[in-house]
């Protein structure tokens, strides 16, 4: 359940940078005609991890792993797309599917997978190198924001074609994909796109390559008129001529950011997720029923009301775990399991003459004891959705 909760923050921080450089949401759909993949002449490049299927005409359609062609054939069929409509930004977050040969690691390779894919038109090349430049930057925001470390390397265009192409990786042991990044300058790249005996730095020539892992999480590409000359995507230009239009097109693996996430912020005791998207950012223990300090339930009550009070932007961000037949301890290790940012303990301190809560910090493992108003001014900062 708090998995879904999770998801759902994730996209709305998603939404909040995508239409910030503005992109247009919109639903497409999953099942797609094999004639627009036969036209572009993927449905037999994609091989075997495409899912393909007949209906009861005996026509085939295939699970969409990506839209390119169902996108650029929706805006060639729109009635006259001007150049003052561009850059045109599209995109969706929805399941998406591929054949995996070995499914593994959970969310982080599986058949099945949520994925926000954008695809770009612009009237130039130079308009679509600046989109192109606004996604990539965007992507950088949002896993700053959710306090991911990420590295934008260079990387091999594939089946999806075109001239250019970025993955974005967060180093992990755990990850399949083989990194070489300098250690004096900003160039990384997947070795893929590189000699094997590649050491020195081709952008800065006096770094040396140091070789790492990764998992990718998001992956951008300069796709020029691959597409758009197929399916005539075309938009009225200065001189009301038609013109073909510049694609470019970004994915982003919205479950494998969220596995990715836990395999390198958790510990072997709790689950850590990005602050910004946790369930709830602040879980209140009350006393157990029964104990010396029972009456310290009264005040746990009292602090989520007052913390939703003083603190509007934490409304609907507080739980009480009113579980009270279960001892403190047990209540501790399942927050721990759950990944609350923030759990405020309310025991004995909380009685004393100049009450206090035990707070601990789950993301540094950090534990205070502060004052109702300390703890205030502790979760002022806390960013929410």
């Amino acid at each position: 359940m708090y998995e879904t909760v999770v998801l759902n923050q994730q996209v709305r921080v998603i939404d909040q940078e995508m239409q910030g450089i503005g992109g247009q949401k919109l639903d497409m759909p999953s099942l797609c005609s094999a004639d627009l993949w036969k036209t572009s002449e993927r449905w037999d490049l994609m091989g075997k991890e495409l899912f393909r299927l007949k209906d009861r005409h005996n026509a085939d359609y295939c699970l969409g792993p990506t839209h390119e062609e169902a996108v650029t054939t929706l805006v060639a069929h729109q009635a006259t797309l001007s150049y003052r409509q561009l850059p045109l930004l599209l995109y969706q977050v929805t399941r998406k599917f591929r054949d995996e040969p070995k499914p593994r690691f959970g969310l982080l390779r599986g058949r099945e997978f949520y994925m926000k894919d954008m695809y770009s038109f612009d009237m130039s090349e130079e308009a679509a190198h600046k989109t192109y430049e606004s996604v990539c930057q965007a992507y950088t925001r949002l896993f700053a924001r959710l306090g991911l470390r990420c590295v934008q390397v260079q990387a091999d265009t594939g089946n999806i074609g075109g001239t250019l192409s970025h993955e974005f990786q967060l180093p992990a042991d755990i990850g399949e994909d083989r990194l070489l990044v300098c250690g004096t300058c900003s160039f990384a790249a997947n070795v893929e796109t590189l000699s094997p005996d590649k050491t020195d730095c081709p952008q800065c020539s006096t770094g040396t390559l140091v070789e790492s892992k990764g998992i990718e999480v998001g992956h951008t590409f300069y796709l020029g008129r691959k597409y758009s000359n197929i399916f005539k995507a075309t938009f009225s230009n200065h001189q009301n001529k038609p013109t073909v239009a510049e694609m470019g097109c970004y994915g982003l693996g919205v479950t494998r950011i969220l596995a990715a996430a836990i395999e390198v912020m958790s510990t072997e005791e709790a689950i850590r997720w990005p602050g910004l998207i946790a369930p709830y950012q602040v879980c209140v223990l009350p006393p157990k029923k029964g104990s010396k300090v029972e009456e310290a339930a009264v005040l746990a009550e009292d602090l989520v009301h007052t913390l939703g009070q003083f603190l509007p932007h934490l409304r609907g961000e507080v739980v009480l775990d009113d579980r009270t037949q279960m001892t403190i301890g047990k209540r501790l290790r399942d927050a721990g399991r759950l990944g609350y940012p923030y759990v405020v303990v309310v025991g004995q301190t909380a009685l004393e003459e100049m009450p206090k809560f035990e707070v601990i910090c789950q993301q540094t493992g950090e534990t205070v004891f502060l004052s109702k108003d300390g703890l205030i001014d502790l979760l002022r900062t806390v960013e929410t959705v």
